[in-house]
């Protein structure tokens, strides 16, 4: 079949073949056999040379990736037998579990579980190119491995439609050990339990990004609502004082702003409408020498346009002023409310004397709009949580499933939801378990895998790194892996991802793509990748992939079988809709 080396270069030879061979050898893989075993992969077929590209050498029946040297010209070149390819494709790792078949030699394609799951990863495909399909019997195959189950695996999905669904709630059928939970966004429907998020875990960070913060200003704000809204929640006497103070200051510094009269009591009115005690309130009665006037009253204007009462008001509002107690502003988790935190927040804006500057105030206006949007939305329903829980309890809770079961696959369906909610609820959960993660005693000790399907709507270049200092899905792509977090990407789009991110990732399953904007993208963000991987994907069939990366020693075609049973991702069916049986009259 090969006659001889014709050239050899840094990186490829051209070997001359027997001019009546019409079996298509591209993408093969050969071996040059001289005192070392070089492996290569068919290129180019031109006439009757071949351009063949060395890709590793093989040592004492082990491969190993890259070569030192070259093999020479009088080297004998035979197809990869049956030994060195099971080698190459895992058969002999005891570590192993399927990935799909090899099209070119119709044989099993093994990975390594750690090299794949212990790594971050990205799936490309243009739609309808078989990448869910392919995710879905990826995951399918670690749960049917025969001699070790995954009974301690977690895998965080999160997905805007329930196309998983189907493909995972029957896996109990493979062992009873396996179970399958579903959170969803969608309030319609009692299948599945809401998606629920505990307020007194959220961090700074998190609220800047439900709020859609866009300024630091409004960052120094939410720090001061959460110290705020620790102490209220505590609804005690001291909490109480603490309003009382604030509102106080708050009062008596526009009291001796220079305003007109009529702009201070707007101010006031405006203070006592949105923050008020049993104490302080525009209804309380206040008391004077011989008589009462309720608070509101006091504010009225003469004929030189003064206060009426401006030394009474003084008075009064001087005997909460307490500038004497330390107050405590350390922010500690206690069971709140979306309700309790617009209150805090009401609060922390008369404290910052915000009235006073317009851009501030403007700044400061915009979260507190926000927030009362949220909290009177269909959305607050995700954030109402039944009993005070930590951070442990919750990872548990989203794990456990009754009677000491477990699931091993999560799947969060941000269905009905818009993008920019959905991302933040995306970045709230990868916080959480980021945090999990890296606050277990012994580190790595529970692997959780994030699966992100149409991963472009998440992962992306936002002002997180401005305005926060870090982006999270870059943090967890950074050092996510030492405390065993990893991230899989599942998108269309790549062009859109963090190019952060995508630097980060060590394995890759790319499925047919066809925009050029993409593949070029791919091309230069992809380590290590070659112009032949960028062009053996262009032609694949459905449900076929380009895989390399860690888990692959050499580049190969995989062949993915179809899941079972299937995920719910295909097209609609038109014909079967809109066609009628119909005989003409």
């Amino acid at each position: 079949m090969f006659k001889e080396i014709v050239e050899i270069s840094k990186n490829y030879a051209l070997v001359k073949i027997n001019g009546n061979i019409n079996e298509d050898l591209l993408n093969y893989n050969v071996v040059f056999e001289d005192e070392k075993k070089i492996l290569g992969e068919i290129e180019e077929i031109s006439g009757d040379t071949v351009k063949i590209t060395f890709l590793g050498e093989f040592i004492d029946g082990k491969f190993y990736s890259g070569i030192i040297r070259k093999p020479s010209l009088s080297a004998t070149i035979r197809i990869i037998n049956k030994d060195e390819l099971g080698e190459i494709v895992g058969d002999n790792n005891p570590r192993s579990m399927m990935l799909g078949i090899s099209p070119l030699y119709n044989y099993p394609i093994k990975i390594d579980i750690d090299d794949m799951f212990s790594n971050h990863s990205a799936i490309f495909g243009n739609t309808g190119s078989g990448k869910t399909y392919g995710v879905a019997r990826l995951v399918q195959n670690l749960f049917v491995m025969k001699d070790k189950i995954p009974f301690n695996s977690n895998i965080f999905i999160f997905n805007n439609t329930s196309e998983y669904d189907n493909a995972f709630k029957s896996i109990n059928n493979i062992n009873v050990n396996f179970n399958y939970k579903m959170f969803t966004t969608n309030t319609e429907q009692n299948e599945a339990p809401l998606i629920k998020l505990p307020l007194w875990l959220l961090s700074v960070d998190d609220y800047a990004n439900l709020l859609d913060v866009t300024a630091y200003s409004q960052i120094a704000i939410i720090e001061k609502m959460l110290s705020l809204v620790s102490v209220f929640a505590r609804n005690d006497a001291e909490s109480i004082r603490y309003k009382n103070h604030l509102i106080a200051k708050a009062i008596i510094s526009v009291m001796y702003s220079n305003q007109m009269s009529a702009r201070i009591r707007d101010q006031i009115f405006s203070i006592l409408t949105d923050c008020y005690t049993n104490e302080l309130n525009l209804d309380v009665e206040v008391p004077g020498v011989g008589y009462t006037r309720q608070f509101r009253k006091c504010f009225d204007l003469d004929s030189k346009g003064e206060f009426v009462e401006r030394i009474l008001i003084t008075e009064y509002i001087q005997q909460f002023v307490d500038n004497n107690t330390k107050w405590n502003e350390d922010y500690v988790p206690v069971y709140f409310t979306l309700d309790d935190l617009e209150v805090a927040l009401n609060f922390a804006l008369i404290s910052e004397g915000l009235l006073l500057n317009e851009k501030s105030y403007a700044e400061a206006t915009a979260l507190k709009v926000r927030l009362h949007t949220l909290n009177n939305s269909s959305n607050s329903v995700f954030f109402k949580y039944d009993n005070f829980i930590n951070l442990n309890e919750f990872v548990s809770n989203i794990i456990l499933i009754g009677n000491n079961k477990r699931a091993q696959i999560i799947n969060f369906v941000l269905e009905d939801i818009d993008d920019r909610f959905a991302k933040s609820l995306v970045k709230i959960y990868s916080r959480l378990l980021f945090k999990f993660s890296k606050g277990l005693q012994d580190r790595g000790s529970i692997p959780i895998h994030i699966m992100l399907e149409e991963a472009h709507r998440y992962v992306q270049k936002d002002s997180d790194n401005e305005l926060l200092g870090y982006n999270i899905f870059e943090r967890i792509a950074k050092e996510g892996r030492k405390f065993g977090l990893v991230i899989d990407l599942i998108t269309q789009r790549p062009t859109e991802l963090s190019e952060t991110v995508i630097s980060q990732c060590s394995n890759f399953l790319i499925f047919k793509i066809n925009h050029p904007t993409d593949l070029e993208y791919i091309r230069k963000m992809v380590p290590n990748i070659s112009a032949d991987v960028i062009e053996k994907q262009k032609s694949l069939q459905s449900g076929t992939c380009v895989a390399f990366g860690r888990m692959m020693k050499i580049p190969m075609i995989v062949k993915m079988e179809l899941p079972s049973p299937e995920p719910h991702s295909s097209n609609a069916s038109v014909y079967n809709k809109w066609m009628i049986e119909w005989k003409q009259q």
